[in-house]
């Protein structure tokens, strides 16, 4: 895989889908959104770039782990959510950092700072830059010179404490980088989110990360015992412990403090063993409430499935997991330590008490998906889920709106989410809607992501909630 970021998008280059992917892409999702012929919208080049100059100069030694160079700058201008692509696919880069940091440990993280206090410059930590909320973006409004403090570099794992399962790691780490770390150890974080490839921990900790799995430890929170971060008092740590009942817990001030507090710089996270034992199954429902139901039931069963996740029959399609006529939940259960086959039985007799049907497979097992296919429907949404990010970009790149947004709920007022109402606003402000809903965490009391929308639209070239997203190029392509 490629190390080089993509600029003005998700992931990097020579990922995800290529142009002749994207324009088969456009064909199939035409007759959706009104049948005209999608134009692509070509992607910004380096050549391109026009920057302003920077308005700092980094002295040594700091100038020696920073850059300012355009493709550096731009990178770090905004996060990865549909606005920020709009406005990159625009070449909007109005409001790019001054300097980019890479400090490569505590020490420079410190000396960056102080230096950035010094200038009266704002300084901006970024990870992964995978934010969809505005998070590594220069504020408005405000005309200080812009520092983005980069802790790529401080990648590693530093201490395992085995014996605890624990281990020390540097926040910069990101997803894939860490778990191959622990993988000899037979350890794991296991933490997941979708941004799993390009976050980092200490973003996962600032934004208090949800994960892939559904039940017991869907949250960072789970994981945390200490952190460690550089603020403008300086150096802060939380004290390490098992657990504490003695007042409020101090991790909480830099758990989804979103970096105004201070930079975090590390953390004690507790690790889990790998696990050995598996087996997962696909549960058919008529309706969406009837599955609903179900993964209600299962989560407040006692069992802990590691997924229990529903798709509404449309999401089931165009992910290739199903035919489309069935709304799907995706069970699995897993353990280091023994066979999960009694788990799965009971889960078995729960979907079917409440009209389903759950066909259950071992990993050694290849099964049929619903409709006929050759692919097994949770490998094949689970194999979207993690391109879903690069889909939305080649989408977007051909004019269309395309983004998930959340929510949650307790299970007493679920039925009054209605999908029907969640359309009729959208059609308020586009052309062509189409609505998905996935069923994300199917705690105890309540679902997480609950109608979980991944909305694929065109709006009017002369929709003002856009023209403050993308006045020009992306607007003359009637997005």
């Amino acid at each position: 895989m490629s190390e080089v970021r993509r600029f003005w998008g998700w992931g990097f280059e020579g990922e995800g889908v290529g142009r002749a992917e994207q324009l088969d892409l456009a064909s199939l999702v035409a007759p959706l959104v009104g049948g005209a012929e999608l134009e692509v919208i070509e992607p910004p080049t380096a050549a391109e770039l026009d920057l302003r100059s920077p308005r700092l100069v980094p002295p040594d030694p700091i100038a020696g782990w920073c850059r300012t160079d355009d493709v550096t700058r731009a990178g770090h201008t905004y996060g990865k959510s549909f606005r920020d692509v709009v406005r990159a696919l625009d070449r909007d880069w109005s409001r790019p950092p001054d300097v980019v940091a890479f400090p490569a440990d505590e020490a420079g993280v410190v000396a960056t700072l102080d230096w950035a206090v010094d200038a009266g410059a704002v300084v901006i930590p970024y990870g992964g830059g995978s934010s969809v909320v505005g998070g590594v973006e220069a504020p408005e409004g405000d005309d200080r010179p812009v520092v983005s403090l980069d802790l790529g570099r401080l990648d590693a794992v530093l201490e395992i404490d085995r014996a605890s399962r624990a281990a020390r790691v540097q926040a910069g780490v990101l997803g894939p980088a860490l778990e191959a770390q622990l993988r000899p150890h037979d350890l794991t974080l296991r933490h997941y989110p979708q941004s799993f490839e390009v976050s980092s921990l200490g973003g996962w900790i600032a934004t208090r990360s949800g994960g892939h799995f559904a039940t017991l430890h869907t949250h960072i929170d789970d994981f945390v015992e200490s952190i460690r971060a550089v603020t403008p008092q300086g150096v802060w740590s939380s004290r390490r412990l098992p657990g504490s009942g003695a007042g409020p817990s101090p991790d909480r001030l830099l758990l989804g403090s979103e970096g105004i507090l201070g930079v975090i710089t590390e953390a004690w996270m507790r690790l889990q063993d790998r696990p050995v034992f598996r087996s997962s199954a696909v549960g058919r429902f008529a309706t969406f409430e009837a599955g609903a139901a179900a993964a209600r039931a299962l989560g407040q069963s006692g069992l802990w499935p590691s997924n229990c996740r529903l798709l509404d029959a449309t999401e089931a399609l165009i992910t290739g997991a199903g035919n489309g006529q069935l709304h799907l939940l995706l069970v699995a259960f897993e353990s280091a330590d023994h066979p999960v086959d009694a788990a799965m039985a009971r889960a078995v007799e729960l979907v079917a008490d409440l009209g389903g049907t759950l066909d259950v497979r071992t990993p050694r097992e290849p099964a049929a998906a619903a409709g006929g296919t050759s692919a097994d429907a949770a490998d094949a949404w689970r194999a979207t889920f993690l391109r879903a990010p690069y889909l939305r970009d080649a989408l977007v790149g051909v004019g269309l709106l395309n983004e998930t947004f959340e929510t949650a709920i307790t299970w007493d007022r679920f039925d009054a989410l209605g999908e029907n109402n969640l359309a009729r606003d959208l059609a308020e402000v586009t052309t062509w809607t189409i609505v998905l809903s996935v069923l994300l965490h199917g705690l105890t009391s309540g679902p997480l992501a609950a109608r979980y929308g991944r909305r694929l639209s065109r709006a009017p070239a002369d929709t003002p909630e856009l023209a403050s997203v993308a006045p020009n190029r992306v607007r003359k392509r009637s997005l």
